[in-house]
């Protein structure tokens, strides 16, 4: 915006809470904040001798312009400021990496027979939720022995009480049949009935396991007692199965409330939040979310941007949020999470006590899954990036971050393909492979294969050069490679910087020399043969690169054959003209697929008539085509 004058946009601020939002050059929203004051927030960032970290320097250097939007109070402001953040997702604002929705479980129990449901979503309909969870398994399969023990419903028909229900529906499903459902549509129980079946249920997602306990020994027992063992064995399944839930409690909060833990974590790069999730007095789960290149953040300042982020977007805010940090704008938040839970919301910070203890054990967790993780990603950066540098030194390229490889594939000349991969820092990416159909090439011919498949690359990327995409364009074609890998040695080189040569493109080529079994055993760099260590990283790197082209291009050729095995032989059935043929290469894999099928199943094409179907059946059966 080259008409935007920052210092006279700078005197016209007001002093009033709002949203400020930074654009780069490109009018790209690079950063979006609140302010109770925007004259004087804003004017900060500018100021001379005020200290901001590393990343703010970074985001400021960038400022093109600004806007900003006026709110009747923070609190406005602070709804409005997350609504943008998520909306734009903005570069220098401190995002959370992970983007999650938990299980729930729902009692409608507003309904005359109420039912148990699975949700990721809670929302004002009188329900009653449990939850969230962290394993949508247990979820369900928490809701599968509740519905066994008490015997609910699970259809989602509409079912009357007996005294309005004039035409009750005897017939049952199988739920009833093996006696895991009342079957209410029966009108056999009555709502009182029902709900009581219903309140132990309740009692059970309450964490009061021990009457439904007590009931199946005694039940157990009496099974026992009159020789039915069949039956003790289906309740002593039931019975293990309620312990097996029951004992996955082992933390106990005793005053029994609803409460969120938020421990912090940081490294030397990146933050970690450990969130513990306390429900009805017992840690039913945790989760945690990753804060990348954070470490120059604040601790109050992360915290405060998980509990904006993530409250967001949950449906379910507890009563009682603890946290380590007392953060300075903790009024407003309490504000803005009260008004979301439409109750009172505390933001704590624990000094002693068993609150204390276990937000401590958060902070621990938190530290030990980002120690954990740091190892990881060494060893994850070892065979990616560290393969990357080891390929440079050998080869002494400097900073090789795009590495292109092709392949050929063809079966005695048929459907000639190649295959283009991209790796980026060691890593494939897959939205950039490309694949061709060779267009002038017919007969197993690599060479020529290979030369047309690199000049329609690198024609396509200069033409789209050509149109000034190159800065923000998708496609593939635009990025040359900092390396080209060929899967042969020296004549498939001398192919690629030929090509390369006549278009005026200089990218360095390199070759993988194979042993007399096929297997790589150095590389073809600068017409000299270089060894390599097999068992070094960068070693491992180029394997992966040779084998992934292969595969691709392999993969493609069999999927083109196989089409054209179905096409030609489709061609020769009277009858079947382009809109049928479609409809069966659809319906069918292969022509054997298409062979096992019977008149019916043919016919079950929309596109094919039965006296089509049956004429397609004959001539793969009785015309000698097998």
């Amino acid at each position: 915006m080259s008409d935007f004058n920052i210092e006279e946009e700078l005197k016209k601020l007001p002093g009033n809470p709002g949203v400020y939002i930074m654009h780069d050059v490109n009018d790209t929203i690079i950063y979006v904040g609140k302010a109770v004051n925007l004259k004087n927030r804003v004017r900060s960032y500018f100021r001379a001798g005020v200290f901001h970290t590393a990343k703010i320097n970074k985001m400021i250097s960038l400022i093109d312009h600004f806007e900003y939007i006026i709110t009747d109070s923070e609190l406005e402001a602070l709804v409005l400021e997350n609504n943008l953040i998520k909306e734009n997702s903005p570069k220098y604002n401190t995002l959370l990496k992970d983007d999650k929705t938990y299980p729930y479980i729902k009692v409608t129990v507003s309904e005359d027979y109420p039912r148990i449901l699975f949700c990721r979503q809670m929302k004002k309909d009188k329900s009653k939720y449990f939850g969230p969870y962290t394993s949508a398994q247990a979820v369900k399969e928490t809701i599968d022995l509740m519905n066994k023990l008490y015997k609910i419903r699970t259809c989602n028909r509409t079912i009357l009480p007996p005294e309005k229900n004039e035409n009750p529906d005897k017939r049952a499903c199988l739920n009833y049949h093996i006696k895991q459902c009342a079957a209410p549509c029966r009108g056999d129980v009555t709502v009182e009935e029902y709900r009581e079946n219903v309140n132990r249920a309740l009692e059970f997602l309450n964490g009061n396991y021990g009457p439904i306990l007590k009931s199946l020994e005694e039940k157990m027992k009496d099974a026992s007692e009159r020789l039915a063992f069949e039956e003790a064995a289906e309740i002593r399944e039931l019975y293990f199965s309620v312990k097996s839930v029951a004992q996955k409690q082992k933390i106990t909060d005793y005053e029994g409330e609803d409460k969120d833990y938020i421990g912090l974590a940081k490294n030397e790069k990146d933050a970690l939040i450990q969130l513990f999730f306390v429900r009805g007095g017992k840690l039913i789960g945790r989760e945690h979310f990753y804060f990348e290149d954070a470490a120059e953040e604040e601790n109050e300042e992360l915290t405060a941007a998980f509990i904006k982020q993530f409250y967001a977007g949950t449906p379910y805010i507890p009563a009682e949020i603890f946290i380590s940090y007392e953060l300075p704008e903790k009024e407003v938040l309490e504000e803005w999470l009260s008004k979301k839970r439409e109750h009172k919301v505390s933001l704590i910070s624990p000094k002693k006590g068993q609150k204390e203890k276990l937000l401590d054990l958060a902070v621990r967790n938190a530290a030990l899954i980002l120690s954990q993780d740091t190892e990881k990603l060494k060893r994850q950066e070892a065979r990616t990036i560290g393969a990357v540098r080891e390929i440079e030194e050998i080869l002494g390229i400097p900073s090789i971050k795009r590495m292109e490889a092709f392949d050929i594939s063809n079966t005695s000349g048929f459907a000639n393909v190649a295959s283009m991969v991209v790796f980026e820092k060691g890593k494939p990416k897959r939205s950039d492979y490309r694949k061709f159909r060779m267009k002038t090439v017919t007969g197993p011919d690599d060479y020529a294969c290979m030369r047309e498949a690199l000049t329609r690359r690198f024609e396509h990327g200069l033409a789209l050069r050509g149109k000034n995409v190159e800065n923000n364009s998708n496609d593939s074609f635009v990025r040359f490679p900092d390396l080209l890998l060929m899967d042969g040695g020296k004549g498939q080189v001398n192919i690629a910087e030929e090509v390369l040569a006549s278009l005026g493109i200089n990218v360095p080529v390199c070759g993988m020399v194979k042993d007399d079994n096929h297997h790589t055993r150095g590389l073809y760099f600068h017409n000299v043969e270089m060894p390599i260590d097999t068992r070094s990283e960068g070693f491992k790197l180029i394997t992966r690169v040779q084998d992934e082209a292969h595969r691709f291009a392999i993969e493609y050729h069999r999927s083109l054959r196989t089409k054209a095995q179905v096409h030609s032989v489709l061609d020769e059935i009277p009858g079947i003209g382009e809109k049928r043929r479609r409809a069966l290469m659809k319906a069918f894999s292969s022509i054997d697929e298409l062979k096992k099928a019977d008149v019916a199943q043919i016919a079950a094409i929309p596109e094919i008539p039965e006296s089509v179907a049956k004429g397609i059946y004959d001539f793969l059966h009785g015309n000698g085509e097998q």
